[in-house]
């Protein structure tokens, strides 16, 4: 087999064990109490969510990737590659700068890792021109599947139908996360990319875009409820889901009262998943934990879905 048959097979067996995947956590970055990366715990973190069976996404939003240093960042993916897990590790790519992003794509190419999260541009909100460049230069220096992540909240745009379209054929692109949180966006990519696997960016929207064709979930609530999480999704995309909407919206609302990840990382600390409830500044756990009904109401959700799970499989 020659060179060029060679790297085509490896790219379809990648393509094949990634999209086998139907959840994937947005882990935490786990901090000691100055701040500084824990370490023992961000391994304690990912073992379980490989005991669990979901894929683990490092260094989004929910891992408050953009606020470590690119040291830090570094080391929390060598942490990680270093548990040898049996499920597939994707890496974000996020920042603004093209250089900088296309540097750590090829730091991370050496890596054991099995796909990167590709973030649309902060702040800078380019047009159709701009980010067909800028998602084709990251797609082509990267030597694994991508998922492209769309995140208007936190990008300040949604990524136009027409750059997915110009950049879905190529080797690299494998799937999107779409967290728009509107149904109809979410209709839009599905129907005019065919050839992507979308999945849901949004705890609660999943069990809602079954006819939409979601393949899965990108998925903060399964940082505090790996099973739990895990359940419900495979069973929203078997059709089971006229009964989870209730409690699921509950916990997401619950999850998202203020700013992700500071209501899941307090409340992995309540139940003792996490040392401490650290977040890196400006994110403070203090806008929940001088909040008695905001603390009751974590509390509350945690007890409900962990009797949903157990009613769910008995």
């Amino acid at each position: 087999m020659n060179q060029t048959n060679s790297a085509t097979k490896n790219q379809s067996q990648q393509i094949q064990t990634v999209a086998q995947t139907r959840l994937w956590t947005a882990l935490v970055t786990p901090m000691l109490l100055n701040g500084d990366v824990d370490f023992v715990t961000l391994e304690k973190l990912a073992i379980e969510q490989a005991n669990a069976g979901n894929g683990i996404a490092l260094l989004g939003s929910t891992g408050e990737g953009l606020a470590l240093t690119p040291t830090e960042q570094l080391s929390v993916v060598k942490c990680v590659c270093a548990l040898s897990l049996t499920v597939p590790l994707m890496v974000s790519v996020g920042g603004y700068n093209l250089p900088n992003q296309l540097a750590w794509i090829s730091q991370c190419n050496d890596l054991e890792i099995s796909a990167y999260l590709l973030t649309c541009p902060i702040y800078t909100k380019p047009g159709e021109v701009g980010l067909t460049h800028w998602f084709s230069e990251l797609l082509e220096q990267s030597e694994h599947p991508c998922m492209i992540y769309n995140i208007p909240s936190r990008s300040g745009i949604n990524i136009p139908l027409a750059v997915m379209k110009n950049i879905q054929s190529h080797k690299n692109c494998w799937a999107m996360k779409e967290a728009s949180g509107d149904m109809d966006t979410f209709k839009s990519y599905a129907q005019q990319c065919p050839e992507l696997d979308i999945y849901s960016g949004e705890d609660a929207m999943v069990a809602h875009l079954l006819e939409a064709g979601v393949k899965g979930l990108v998925s903060v609530a399964a940082n505090v409820w790996p099973q739990a999480t895990h359940r419900y999704v495979n069973m929203a995309l078997a059709g089971q889901h006229q009964t989870l909407f209730p409690i699921w919206d509950k916990a997401v609302e619950a999850l998202f009262q203020v700013a992700s990840p500071i209501p899941v990382k307090v409340l992995m600390h309540l139940t003792n998943r996490l040392n401490y409830p650290t977040l890196r500044a400006p994110l403070t756990a203090l806008e929940i934990t001088d909040n008695p009904f905001a603390l009751k109401s974590l509390m509350a959700i945690d007890i409900e879905i962990n009797q949903w799970l157990e009613q769910s499989q008995s």
